[in-house]
């Protein structure tokens, strides 16, 4: 399942997700901090959406609620949830 997330609070405007059978197959960040939105998804392709998001769900930016990985993690949910 492919789905593009609208992010909120954060400085990239989406987040292209793709999870097949609760794996991250892909993920893209559309703007925000480059170098860090390139390394996120090296790092989180291959595992199961629920190992990713207990690592990384919370995460705040600076003094933000929230952050890119944060957004990721709402966005892995959505994905998983729609292809069940």
């Amino acid at each position: 399942m492919m789905i593009t997330y609208r992010t909120s609070g954060v400085c990239s405007a989406s987040i292209d997700v793709e999870v097949e059978d609760g794996i991250v197959k892909d993920v893209v960040f559309h703007g925000g901090c480059d170098g860090n939105l390139q390394a996120i998804p090296k790092l989180v392709r291959g595992m199961k959406v629920e190992d990713v998001c207990e690592r990384l769900e919370g995460n705040t930016c600076g003094r933000r609620s929230t952050s890119c990985a944060d957004q990721m993690c709402k966005a892995l949910r959505q994905a998983l949830a729609q292809s069940e």
